[in-house]
């Protein structure tokens, strides 16, 4: 009997579903869901770009940093075999200002 009144309680309360299994789709009765999205783009997507391309221009104005020195660690920079480009030694997106080699920096 108690089984029974689950149902009909639900239904009343406006919980039907709820208790049933919702379709695989989210397109189903989401009319609003486009406006959403457009609202969440031009509130959050765009001004979070903004404020990204801020940050990066503010932080670029300051003028180059000065490189930490090298000390050669045994377990950094290992090569058991040379690269397949160049001359071996070089990473693929090497920066001699930034990236030093097992020796050391490539302009010292």
């Amino acid at each position: 009997m108690a089984a029974a009144a689950v149902p009909r309680v639900c239904g009343l309360l406006g919980r039907s579903r709820l208790l049933s299994r919702p379709m695989s789709s989210g397109a189903h009765g989401e009319e609003g869901s486009a406006r959403l999205w457009k609202s969440l783009t031009y509130l959050v997507a765009l001004p979070g770009v903004g404020v990204s391309m801020l940050n990066v221009f503010l932080k670029s104005r300051h003028g180059e940093e000065e490189r930490p020195e090298f000390v050669a660690y045994p377990h950094l920079r290992i090569r058991s075999k040379p690269f397949p480009w160049g001359d071996g030694n070089h990473t693929l997106f090497h920066n001699p200002h930034v990236n030093p080699l097992p020796t050391g920096y490539e302009d010292e």
